[in-house]
């Protein structure tokens, strides 16, 4: 969300921020609005003042004995009464319409971001590793888990549709087991608090990290009840990014408490609106899968280095698992909505040969914190400022799971367990096939 009075005070750099997204100027639009807005609460104030005055004078007109005045004046008073309420519904339909059309609009991108118009401008940070040297043909992790009996879509889509994964015995508790590796590491050496979030929310919490209005139909929601008709409504959370970003809501905070690092091992829900045809087999793009999210409260002086941090926290955990990764710098085109700079670590998957992405970090600056109103008071200041907000997957843990599953895999079928992830797979070493 921005703010309509830094958009009239540059409205041609804001301009210039869209164009690097492939937009039209919006600025002209917004201000227009705004003015429309502006002269609305101008007249309203008018006709308050004029009511007013008009009372005292209707004081001073019975004082005088003068009906007639006091009725012509009570006759005024009794319009403006009405003209004034017609001017507040008014100016709550030009706010409206303003917020509306400021909500609609993306986050304008730092000036090293690169520009282009999708994930083909993007450009590669760094790499770590190499990929690993199989001497036999590598097979795809749904190849794989099937093989071993623990990996069951067939059922999934008995009990639930397209996108959907039954896993079973080991499989099972290596995917509990990379979230915990992965949830300990952050709360244990990169100071993360760990926290168990709602897996439901209300709009207000989806309009705050930027979900809504614009992206409803990628998500699913959720009614009380047999029938929608008056019917409280909540959303299944997308990521941990939403519960967790809007701990903050409506708050101010002292400077002393930033910044706030939080984490959580949780569940997803996206309907993937988007994605027909793409990632049909597999675990890459399903409707539910889990995630460890990490999401970050700073000052704004503090958030491009909080980004730097947040990014080596991720790469640590594939450095532990020694997994081949990659560090991507997404482009204007490619980078979510409420991002001003996005890294993607995109791993390496010789089943597909290819690499695929298995987090996203981003910098939003005080784009969501507008949307929920989340604030801060600088040490020794009366006035508040917003607070600049960031989120990364710690990771996916699904897509981890792939990665383990088609990097560690065997000649036989059967899939090494990391060493980092022994410990929470009760020493299992090899994960067999089943039965």
């Amino acid at each position: 969300m921005f703010d309509i009075k830094a958009i009239r005070d540059d409205a041609q750099g804001f301009d210039a921020g869209l164009a690097k997204r492939g937009l039209e100027p919006q600025s002209a639009h917004l201000i227009e609005i705004d003015e429309r807005r502006r002269r609305v609460i101008t007249s309203l104030q008018e006709m308050q003042q004029q009511r007013n005055d008009a009372s005292k004078q209707i004081g001073q007109a019975k004082a005088k004995k003068d009906e007639d005045l006091a009725k012509k004046l009570m006759d005024e008073v009794s319009s403006l009464k009405a003209r004034i309420q017609a001017g507040e519904e008014e100016e709550r339909a030009a706010n409206a319409e303003l917020e509306a059309a400021l909500a609609s609009i993306p986050n304008i991108p730092l000036d090293d971001v690169p520009v282009g118009p999708d994930e083909s401008a993007n450009v590669v940070r760094r790499e770590h590793g190499r990929a690993r040297d199989l001497n036999f043909e590598p097979k795809e992790h749904f190849d794989l888990g099937e093989g071993l009996g623990l990996m069951d879509f067939e059922t999934a889509a008995k009990l639930s549709g397209s996108r959907f994964t039954v896993l079973k015995g080991p499989l099972a508790r290596l995917e509990r087991a990379i979230g915990n590796f992965m949830v300990d590491l952050h709360t244990t050496e990169f100071g993360y608090e760990e926290v168990m979030p709602p897996l439901m929310v209300r709009d207000d919490a989806m309009f705050g990290t930027a979900q809504l209005p614009k992206f409803a139909d990628d998500q699913f929601a959720t009614f009380k009840g047999q029938s929608r008709d008056d019917q409280e409504k909540y959303w299944l959370i997308p990521t941990a990014e939403v519960p967790l970003t809007n701990l903050v809501r409506e708050s101010i905070l002292a400077e002393e408490e930033l910044p706030k690092r939080f984490t959580a091992y949780t569940a997803c829900f996206r309907a993937e609106a988007g994605a027909a045809g793409r990632d049909t087999r597999g675990m890459i793009r399903q409707h539910q899968f889990s995630k460890v999210e990490l999401v970050s409260i700073t000052t704004p002086d503090a958030s491009l280095d909080e980004h730097e941090r947040m990014l080596s926290c991720a790469e640590e955990v594939l450095k532990r698992l020694d997994l081949h990764y990659r560090v991507m710098t997404l482009s204007t085109g490619d980078m979510g909505f409420a991002s001003r700079k996005t890294y993607d670590i995109e791993v390496w998957l010789p089943g597909q040969n290819a690499y695929r992405e298995i987090s996203s970090c981003s910098v939003c600056g005080d784009f969501q914190a507008r949307r929920m109103n989340a604030r801060y008071r600088p040490k020794g200041e009366k006035n508040t400022r917003f607070v600049h907000t960031l989120n990364g997957s710690g990771l996916a843990v699904g897509r981890t799971l792939v990665a383990v599953m088609e990097n560690y895999q065997q000649a036989d079928g059967s899939i090494a367990v990391p060493a980092v992830l022994q410990p929470y797979m009760g020493g299992l070493e090899v994960i067999a096939p089943h039965g």
